[in-house]
């Protein structure tokens, strides 16, 4: 069976330090809020080239934590709305109205699956006070005319860069190109950790102070409490785990981008329609996406095949019944891709053979 992720020979790649990081953590006897920590968020803020990185404990709270704090910041308040796409994954939009906040879906581009900049500005009013781009697939989400949006209207521009680390615009790292940024490090993700794991990328000194106080149930000392806060902490196990990881990121994007190169030069279907890349560097492949209208068909065919494929997401948001308000609304771009796509197989550690049999696969499906 070609695994659709092999996280355990992701992790065996590493495991000698991977050992060691953990070992040092625990010998320590100071498992939260230590010296792991701080050194993994220097690490990738310089990564990202940020200013500031606060560790958190997932991609979901990175993201809740960032509105809270405008919030207490005064910047936004409750029945705000904040723009986000219509075809994310529901965390994106848990984010938002789990701070009383007002998800405004806009439909993706059907090309490159991210938020489409032309559909943005109709959806603006006077409650619109951010734009929430999502790097789905691994792909850069963020263009010069959405930056010029958020400009003339005055939006901060959160960025959701849980499937996106390392990823490039005009040599600007994404996690930099908005105000916040939230990260996840769930153990799928390209850098990934051996559980939970988030953090909150900004250039914003009083936002990051906030984020911080947040996270640790609204406090900066001890005992001492300014908001109503989480507990959302990085752990130090995690954390040291991460810095090692984070030094192979760039060579393993560099792998998964060999992959679909691959993949985009031999699939030859005709049912099958390949992901658009303009730019190499703006795409970091956490997800190989293709798409067909005989999308369940072909998965049975590669499962029985010996192939594992995962479609991310067969229901889209406003068709959650988590979101049953929204039930009746249409959003027919993200309808369609959300009852085409499929995800092949890709990672660092797929091997040139495993490629070559997913493409020969697809390729005698009829």
């Amino acid at each position: 069976m070609i695994k659709f992720l092999d996280i355990q020979k992701i992790t065996n790649n590493h495991s000698a330090e991977i050992h060691s990081a953990a070992a040092r953590v625990i010998d320590s006897g100071w498992y939260l809020i230590g010296e792991e920590v701080k050194s993994f968020e220097k690490s990738y803020a310089q990564y990202t080239g940020t200013d500031y990185c606060v560790g958190v404990a997932n991609g979901l709270d990175a993201l809740r934590i960032i509105l809270r704090a405008y919030i207490e910041m005064g910047i936004m308040q409750e029945g705000d709305e904040i723009i986000v796409p219509a075809n994310t994954y529901i965390a994106s939009i848990i984010a938002i109205s789990d701070n009383r906040l007002v998800p405004v879906l806009v439909e993706p581009d059907i090309n490159t699956y991210q938020i489409d900049e032309n559909r943005i500005e109709s959806a603006i009013t006077s409650k619109t006070k951010g734009l929430m781009i999502v790097h789905l697939y691994g792909q850069c989400a963020y263009s010069e005319k959405i930056g010029r949006l958020c400009k003339q209207y005055n939006l901060k521009l959160i960025e959701d860069n849980a499937q996106a680390h390392g990823c490039k615009f005009n040599g600007k790292t994404t996690g930099s190109l908005g105000n916040a940024s939230g990260h996840s490090f769930y153990p799928g993700k390209n850098l990934g950790a051996l559980g939970d794991g988030g953090a909150i990328t900004t250039d914003d000194k009083e936002l990051a102070d906030r984020v911080r106080a947040l996270a640790n149930y609204g406090s900066t000392v001890k005992y001492v409490f300014e908001y109503q806060g989480f507990n959302s902490r990085l752990d130090e196990i995690q954390a040291a785990i991460l810095k090692v990881k984070l030094k192979y990121l760039d060579a393993e994007t560099e792998r998964r981008r060999e992959v679909a190169r691959y993949y985009l030069e031999n699939i030859t279907n005709s049912a099958i329609i390949l992901p658009i890349i303009k730019d190499w560097n703006a795409h970091v492949f956490h997800i190989f996406i293709i798409r067909t209208s005989r999308r369940n068909e072909l998965q049975k065919y590669l499962i029985d095949s010996g192939i594992q494929t995962i479609i991310h997401y067969p229901i889209p948001p406003h068709k959650q019944n988590a979101y049953s308000e929204w039930n009746n609304l249409s959003f027919p771009i993200t309808e369609k891709i959300h009852d085409e796509v499929l995800s092949l197989p890709i990672s660092q550690v797929i091997t040139n053979e495993e490629a070559k049999k997913v493409v020969e696969v697809i390729n005698s499906f009829n």
